[in-house]
């Protein structure tokens, strides 16, 4: 494997209750990429006439997730009382810092025709400055996210800096996330401003370094190599990245943390329903065995 390649990372398929994902973070050997500790590719998936995704109301703590759409649609609801459809290009930005709940959900009215989805799901550690920040979300619509466009190449940059431009999503440390869309020959170098970079093929294929990578792959970077890729199909990638966290993570469900005192007491406090409710909600996912 070329020197400019860390690792290729192959994701593994998880089911979450009637549709796959393939889940690419944490990997073995690699727990993240800058701040991007958990990413998950979501379908496609088809859902039929009165059907869709019912992620019931769980608990997060000292990360944010990161929700943004190739295709579809999924109400959030938190337990801070917001209720926001998220559609494809928007950023669904929620800061779990202290603690916060939240449900993801096919709206009913799409259940009565069916539906399709894909896209991605990520969590983002937070320095430990921002751990116990208080909770907080954030939605931004695909029009006020900064995009590029020349031949051969579509890009918006989702969260953080690249290409010279600046997202308006509000981050914790550096970041680098981008969503590229490239027609069948078309280049693009990837921004060498942070330390470390990923990058994830969608759908389609890509050429680097005498390789050719399909769908599914992670291509982690070493710290400060050059990159130029090309597509061999039209592509869809994602570039991940960051600067490096502030020292490693535990991760257990659906908790991160920086210290395993931490993972115990959000345990403990879900088990004694000492979250706060999600505002017209009655369920909720029960703890897993510890």
């Amino acid at each position: 494997m070329a020197a400019r390649i860390e690792r290729v990372i192959e994701p593994r398929p998880r089911d979450l209750g009637g549709f796959e994902v393939r889940r690419v973070l944490p990997a073995s050997g690699r727990q993240m990429v800058g701040p991007f500790i958990f990413f998950d590719h979501m379908g496609p998936a088809e859902f039929p006439p009165g059907s869709g995704i019912d992620v019931r109301p769980h608990p997060h703590i000292c990360l944010a997730t990161v929700t943004y759409l190739f295709t579809g649609e999924i109400v959030h609801r938190d337990s801070l009382g917001f209720v926001q459809p998220i559609r494809p290009g928007d950023v669904n930005w929620m800061t779990a810092g202290r603690g916060i709940v939240h449900s993801e959900r096919t709206d009913r009215e799409l259940r009565k025709t069916g539906t399709r989805i894909h896209g991605i799901q990520s969590w983002v550690a937070l320095p430990k400055s921002a751990e116990e920040s208080d909770p907080a979300f954030f939605h931004h619509p695909a029009a006020t996210l900064p995009t590029i466009e020349r031949e051969g190449v579509r890009m918006r940059v989702i969260a953080g800096t690249a290409f010279g431009l600046r997202s308006p999503v509000a981050v914790f440390s550096e970041t680098l996330y981008v969503d590229v869309a490239l027609t069948k020959g078309g280049q693009l170098e990837v921004p060498e401003e942070h330390r470390e970079r990923a990058i994830y093929v969608a759908e389609g294929r890509i050429a680097f370094d005498a390789a050719e990578f399909d769908g599914g792959r992670m291509i982690v970077l070493d710290e400060g190599a050059t990159a130029t890729i090309r597509a061999t199909a039209d592509s869809r990638l994602l570039l991940v990245g960051g600067a490096p966290m502030d020292g490693p993570r535990h991760i257990w469900w659906n908790f991160v943390a920086s210290s395993r005192e931490r993972l115990d007491r959000a345990r403990d406090d879900w088990a004694a329903q000492r979250f706060a409710k999600v505002p017209g909600e009655t369920e909720f996912i029960p703890l897993p065995d510890y």
